[in-house]
């Protein structure tokens, strides 16, 4: 036992571990074990300093008797820790471990539940806001925020043809599939669509879930002070993943393997790690904080994913590394399955780490910033934006979606309604962000009416440059 807490004191602070010089500090601590409580549980070791110079405590018995006691007086529900006294070098520590609590929330009584209520954020504690608190009162009652209903909507409020699309070499996609999948749930005696249902494919989802979307941007060198280029995607989230792998090949540099009979393209950015990463950020978001979407920025050494909200409680970075798997959004995740996006639970990020050491790059760094989850991954060699000429930059925005937008402009001009009618969309924004917007910036498309943007008689049309690439 000496030998194991002699080595858990070379180790520094984190999320599951803390340092304190005595007990002089009530408030600091007691937020540390209600923190400890609500994420992932963690250890307070007293009598060791900021620099680990072990001091020990004076009347063990004493002091193990006043922290039972600030326990029961500070903290509610109540906490009960396994406090114990262990001898090093001559001097005795106290140590408190705390187990992820079956009652949490827990809080400091003298804030009360609304503003007492902490987590830990690496080896720090935050205070919880009001969608945090829900989400650990679900985490107890294995109750998932997007398997709620969604009381006053129907199926018209679902694209289902979209999703039928995305599974149909696996499945037919009928009603009874649609609750198999909890799309649809009952809510008093109604089938009405889950919230994971509008989040994946709902017509307007932005006007129920405005922070449901991914914002792409890239930097000119290592820091956000310079923005090269950016995109505001608002596809169905499985469609997502390819537009945001487009974004990304679309800012990296090809090459070719010609050691084989057959031409292999070699890309300076690791895609399969990106795409795995990509999945897992949609996946696991935490879809009910407000004010922020799922973001991607890549620099000129680096790409970093992120997405709202942290770490389910019981879960630690080291966790996630190990394939062990806690699903925050089990109707996205099953969807995401069936899509064939997501091969085995629990697979993609040791995958991301094997994968990352057999190309020699850096290891991955996962971190929880705020109340987000930020993974970084690491490029071979630095990217620097170069101004390419106009066939190269047109060549790479011409994508799928966008090339079968051109071939239904190439008779006569089309207005909004009727170019979605032909391309068999009924999501709006994902004709504006995933067709229409490429198009235009590319040079391939143009408005009829250029002065009237937001005519209703507005048509689109193929510029000469779109005619001679077509």
């Amino acid at each position: 036992m000496g030998n194991f807490y002699s080595e858990l004191l070379k180790q520094s602070e984190g999320k599951t571990l803390e340092f304190k010089q005595d007990l002089s500090s009530p408030k600091s601590i007691m937020k540390s074990l209600v923190a400890f409580a609500n994420t992932a549980g963690g250890k307070l070791i007293v009598g060791v300093t900021d620099d680990r110079q072990i001091l020990g405590v004076e009347d063990p018995l004493l002091q193990e008797e006043r922290l039972c006691s600030m326990i029961a007086d500070a903290i509610s529900p109540r906490l009960v820790p396994n406090i114990e006294m262990i001898t090093i070098e001559e001097k005795t520590l106290l140590i408190a471990e705390v187990f992820l609590s079956g009652s949490r929330p827990h809080f400091l009584k003298s804030q009360g539940r609304e503003n007492g209520v902490y987590v830990r954020l690496g080896s720090t504690n935050r205070q919880a806001d009001r969608e945090l608190i829900a989400e650990l009162e679900r985490s107890v009652e294995g109750i998932s925020f997007d398997e709620m209903p969604m009381p006053g909507l129907g199926l018209d409020d679902i694209d289902v043809h979209a999703a039928a699309q995305s599974v149909r070499e696996k499945f037919h996609l009928d009603e009874a599939r649609l609750q198999t999948l909890k799309l649809l749930v009952h809510h008093q005696g109604k089938l009405v669509p889950s919230r994971g249902a509008v989040i994946l494919f709902g017509k307007n989802r932005q006007e129920l879930f405005s922070d449901v979307w991914v914002q792409c941007g890239r930097f000119t060198g290592l820091t956000k002070t310079d923005i090269f280029d950016h995109i505001e995607l608002y596809d169905h989230l499985p469609m997502a993943v390819d537009s945001i792998m487009l974004f990304l090949k679309k800012h990296a540099m090809r090459g070719a393997d010609l050691s084989d009979i057959r031409r292999k393209d070699v890309w300076s950015i690791p895609l399969g790690i990106l795409r795995e990463a990509v999945i897992n950020a949609l996946v696991h978001a935490d879809y009910s904080q407000r004010g922020g979407p799922v973001r991607i920025a890549f620099f000129d050494d680096r790409i970093e994913i992120e997405n709202p909200g942290i770490l389910l409680p019981g879960m630690t970075v080291e966790d996630m590394k190990q394939g062990i798997s806690k699903i925050r959004n089990p109707v996205i995740a099953r969807f995401f399955r069936e899509a064939n996006l997501i091969e085995q639970w629990g697979t993609g990020v040791p995958r991301i780490f094997s994968q990352a050491k057999e190309q020699g790059l850096d290891e991955p760094v996962i971190q929880e910033i705020g109340m987000r989850l930020r993974f970084i991954v690491f490029l071979a060699n630095q990217i620097h934006i170069q101004e390419k000429p106009i066939t190269e930059q047109v060549t790479e925005q011409v994508t799928e979606q966008v090339i079968k937008f051109l071939k239904h402009l190439e008779k006569s001009p089309l207005g909004t309604r009727e170019a979605m009618r032909r391309l068999e969309l009924t999501h709006r924004p994902t004709f504006l962000y995933t067709y229409l917007q490429p198009a235009l910036k590319s040079g391939l498309v143009e408005m009829t009416q250029p002065d009237s943007p937001r005519s209703p008689t507005q048509k689109y049309r193929l510029t000469t440059k779109g005619r001679q690439w077509m």
